[in-house]
């Protein structure tokens, strides 16, 4: 599923991997969040920071049923902070810097701490 987005010049495509590196570069950004986390990683108890590469594994984009994008963004935060301030952060530098790059409102920022680290 990709975006398509209408201008007075044509139609640019915007890819889900496009969405989830913007969001996954903005989310490792953020103070407290140690890196991300594939979303299948409590379920195969597999707990690995994901290289920049592999943001598209931490980061899932999907339509709402009113058709309206939400992204999913799953992290690992550092041990002895607030996770609600770390969270809350995230949710507002992705929704900037996504609304910023690609001009697209975005319905929901969901962030899913599945781990915490000890540094």
């Amino acid at each position: 599923m990709d975006i398509d987005k209408k201008t007075q010049y044509g139609t640019i495509n915007i890819t889900l991997d496009a969405i989830a590196a913007v969001a996954g570069k903005a989310a490792t950004e953020c103070y407290g969040v140690v890196g991300m986390s594939s979303r299948h990683s409590i379920k195969d108890e597999i707990n690995d920071l994901l290289k920049s590469e592999n943001y598209s594994k931490g980061v899932y984009v999907h339509k709402n049923s009113k058709g309206l994008i939400e992204v999913d963004i799953y992290i690992v935060v550092s041990y002895g902070l607030r996770i609600t301030e770390i969270v809350s952060a995230v949710q507002k530098k992705v929704r900037y810097e996504l609304e910023k790059t690609f001009n697209i409102k975005f319905a929901a920022i969901n962030v899913y701490v599945q781990g915490i680290k000890n540094i």
